[in-house]
């Protein structure tokens, strides 16, 4: 009894023992678990001896070739960052003099960066080249003389420009696959035949969201102040530097400071690759300015572009397919003359098919004449002369200039009778009415011929 019981004891102790161990095991995984699910940004302050650096916040990889031109100053589409994400960039070096100071502040705030790389600048200085690839930066590419005349340029003048900056900076490199397919224009002097061949190779095409004017012979604090001033005012963006300049390496330290004070954070940029894919974003996300309408377009079905299976021509046209039911062709046979039409010249009749001439078909000879009885009308129809009033019907024809005659001594004889009483009128009686032309005229005269 006694032993069952001990037995029982050291079953549940030991049960009790191992579901702890299983426990601690389980908690420990979830650990590991939340460790590896956790971003870079849980990271970011921990700098060895720089404990206040900003560090990177997360890597963003992109895929040239879905989106292959960037930049909200002269580009609708940017890099798809939250609100407060910082990229930053750095134009024209490496010179060592600069380019190594600026490596060591980016390390000592753990930072990474995308630098675009001028191609005579790689050849003057290879091992400045791998130090960036060797502190876990990006390097793209900046032509090989940094012209300011790519705007101008013809599409093989650009073409040399831009492959000469990439075999040179990929000559210092140890692998051709560490430097990335982005392009900075010198001077973001943007050019169509420019951006089409960089497309066509799969360069994705680098402009900026905002300036610190760093390339002006400016005070660093003047620097400083640009970039915070227009960081605000974006919320976020892509930041473009130099790495040449002593300005640039004296207000580099502040910038970043402000930008960890304000809640900026640091975005790492890289090229997809086979083993490391694009990170997963919305389409407007790339957007420059995410409005309704543009967003709305870019879920518009888009129409495929069609690969025809069959390339084969077709058979050309037989002699028998221009010629007439007749047999004869109906182009014509004459040469052409002389005459010019616009500087052209024309033949004497034009040369386009005619109809061939067919036989008239049967018809009728003549038609059949009208009937006499067409043209005569039915007693009924016949129209009567209408009656006359009794005392027209009187009066013969020959009495109509008489009685118009009459009419007239009448109207003569009225009008007098009418003087002689305006004559006889006084100065207390009211006057007449109005009389007609030849009444006013008659009495006038009358009047006249009194005084």
């Amino acid at each position: 009894m006694v032993g069952s019981r001990l037995a029982g004891i050291l079953v549940r102790s030991w049960a009790a023992i191992w579901l702890g161990i299983a426990c601690l095991g389980i908690a420990c995984l979830g650990i590991l678990i939340l460790a590896c699910t956790i971003p870079y940004a849980a990271w970011a302050d921990d700098c060895p001896g720089h404990p206040d650096a900003i560090g990177t916040s997360r890597t963003l990889v992109v895929d040239p070739r879905e989106h292959p031109r960037i930049g909200a100053m002269q580009y609708p589409e940017t890099l798809p960052l939250a609100d407060h994400e910082v990229v930053l960039t750095f134009d024209d070096g490496p010179v060592p003099r600069y380019s190594n100071q600026i490596l060591q502040i980016l390390a000592d705030q753990c930072v990474k960066a995308t630098f675009f790389t001028i191609g005579r600048q790689a050849e003057a200085s290879p091992e400045g080249v791998r130090k960036l690839i060797a502190a876990g930066h990006t390097v793209g590419t900046h032509s090989e003389n940094h012209p300011l005349t790519f705007q101008k340029m013809s599409a093989d003048q650009a073409r040399a420009e831009i492959d000469a900056g990439i075999a040179s900076t990929t000559a210092a490199l140890a692998d051709p696959a560490q430097l990335a397919p982005f392009f900075r224009i010198p001077g973001l002097l943007r050019a169509a035949p420019v951006e089409e061949y960089a497309a066509s190779r799969g360069i994705q095409i680098w402009s900026t969201d905002f300036l610190a004017d760093d390339w002006r012979h400016i005070p660093a604090s003047r620097v400083y102040d640009l970039a915070i001033k227009r960081l605000e005012a974006r919320g976020k963006g892509i930041l473009l530097l130099h790495d040449i300049h002593a300005r640039t390496v004296a207000a580099l330290p502040r910038i970043l400071q402000e930008m960890k004070a304000r809640g900026y954070r640091i975005v790492h940029v890289v090229p997809a690759t086979p083993q490391q894919p694009a990170t997963s974003t919305e389409p407007e996300q790339w957007l420059t300015n995410p409005s309704p309408e543009a967003v709305a377009a870019l879920y518009w079905p888009k129409i495929s572009a069609f690969v025809f299976a069959e390339t084969a021509t077709l058979p050309a046209p037989a002699l028998a397919d221009v010629e007439s039911p007749d047999g004869t062709l109906l182009l014509s046979s004459e040469a052409f003359d002389r005459a010019r039409l616009h500087g052209v010249p024309t033949p004497r009749e034009a040369p386009w098919p005619r109809l061939a001439s067919l036989p008239p078909e049967p018809t009728a000879a003549t038609l059949p004449a009208p009937g006499a009885n067409l043209f005569t009308l039915p007693e009924a129809l016949t129209v009567k002369p209408l009656p006359l009033p009794p005392q027209h019907a009187e009066q013969p024809l020959a009495a109509a200039p008489a009685a118009a005659a009459e009419t007239k001594r009448a109207a003569t004889e009225a009008t007098a009778r009418i003087a002689q009483a305006h004559m006889r009128i006084g100065h207390g009686v009211r006057r007449p009415p109005q009389l007609g032309h030849h009444a006013r005229r008659s009495v006038k005269f009358a009047s006249l011929k009194k005084r």
